[in-house]
């Protein structure tokens, strides 16, 4: 049976959520599993909004099917061709093989690539627009954000953006589509900001680009691939893309990311942390990277205006989770960003200066202080190290308050 929703007098949510998925493309744990959003505007001529996952497909066409009640299938609209949203294009092609489907060139090439054959396309450009009856669509594209092909439509009647991968988060939907109707900022904000750091993160100034072009529109309605629908706040997360693709803070504190074989590192970050906090600083949090997943961990580093890292050394190098979070970090093209270090070492500590070296090839990433040395475990004479180092990082943090939200 079908579960499509109304969005607005004549638009209708008809996707689906998967909750035994474990691994979002095979490498992002999502707990709360994942929603496949598609959309089906009736108008006079009717319009689909891309397709879903075949997890979550039967729902899907269940839902297409009862709200058509025998109408065609006028137009689909590809605005991304990623499998977990074109995976079921050719079996809509097939049971409504009269329909026109709604691509940019790079599109049309990728439905070549994944399916094989070219179906009967509309081809738009940049700016190009759509009469479907009351509505009218008007094609903008923002490549890169996060494949070359990607475009957002605007209904223009409607005041509807809908906006491919952006705006999206991890977790099921239920209950309702819709942010307003859910605890969006405590239970879905984690998930969105983990979604944009590690899906489209590195995209930092194509993101840019697609926020310019959005600004100029007059968005009522925010509808996304993945997570909640917006109808209500919609500039306060629009506000946060701003920031994460900035590559800006958004919380003033600092996360400690530590790696520690037997302890004695972990010791000595805790210490840190814990002085940190008593010098004024409300949100410190410490991460273990070795029992936290990374996407976990980057998504921890866009939030916080402060890091510290704190490493053993490891066959000569950076402990091999540290070392991964970092490079993942650079993959990212994370950057603005101030940090300390911490190494610890029993014959020839290394990890602080390779940590460095990674770090300062990101885009302005400032050190503070002095690298904290331990050799092998902590003793009482490496509390003052500790202790400067917490009190440089505090005033850091106090002093540089006006950087972030």
């Amino acid at each position: 049976m079908d579960n499509a929703v109304r969005v607005t007098e004549n638009l209708y949510w008809i996707g689906g959520n998967d909750r035994r998925l474990r691994l979002f493309e095979g490498t992002f744990p999502v707990p709360r599993g994942v929603s496949y959003n598609s959309y089906l505007l009736l108008d006079a001529e009717t319009v689909l909004f891309d397709t879903v996952d075949e997890q979550v497909a039967d729902v899907f066409f269940e839902g297409l099917e009862h709200l058509l009640d025998g109408r065609k299938l006028d137009y689909l609209v590809i605005s991304h061709m990623e499998p977990d949203h074109s995976a079921s294009l050719k079996r809509v092609l097939r049971r409504y093989p009269g329909v026109k489907v709604v691509a940019n060139q790079k599109t049309a090439c990728m439905i070549g690539q994944y399916f094989g054959e070219a179906p009967d396309y509309l081809l738009v450009k940049e700016g190009d627009t759509l009469c479907t009856g009351t509505h009218t669509l008007k094609f903008l594209f923002a490549p890169m954000v996060h494949w070359p092909e990607v475009m957002f439509t605007y209904d223009e009647a409607a005041g509807i953006l809908f906006s491919a991968d952006a705006f999206g988060a991890f977790g099921a939907l239920g209950g309702s589509i819709f942010a307003d109707e859910n605890d969006f900022w405590r239970e879905f904000l984690p998930e969105a900001r983990r979604y944009y750091t590690n899906i489209v993160g590195k995209y930092g100034v194509q993101v840019q680009n697609a926020l310019n072009k959005a600004a100029g529109l007059d968005i009522k309605f925010l509808c996304p691939l993945h997570g909640p629908v917006w109808r209500e706040d919609i500039p306060s997360f629009l506000a946060k893309y701003r920031l994460w693709s900035a590559y800006m803070p958004e919380t003033k504190g600092v996360a400690v990311f530590y790696a520690s074989v037997y302890g004695h590192t972990q010791n000595a970050a805790e210490i840190l942390a814990s002085a940190i906090s008593a010098r004024g600083v409300s949100a410190v949090k410490v991460f273990d990277v070795s029992a936290c997943d990374p996407s976990y961990l980057v998504a921890e580093a866009f939030r916080f205006s402060h890091l510290v890292f704190a490493s053993t050394t490891y066959n000569n190098g950076i402990f091999v989770n540290m070392e991964r979070f970092l490079s993942d970090l650079a993959a990212h093209n994370f950057g603005n960003r101030r940090y300390a270090l911490i190494e610890n070492g029993t014959w020839s500590p290394q990890a602080g200066k390779l940590m460095e070296e990674m770090l300062s090839s990101m885009k302005g990433m400032q050190k503070i202080g002095n690298t904290v040395k331990i050799l092998s475990a902590l003793k009482e004479g490496d509390r003052a190290a500790l202790t400067a180092l917490a009190q440089a990082v505090a005033a850091d943090v106090n002093e540089n308050a006006e950087s972030v939200e």
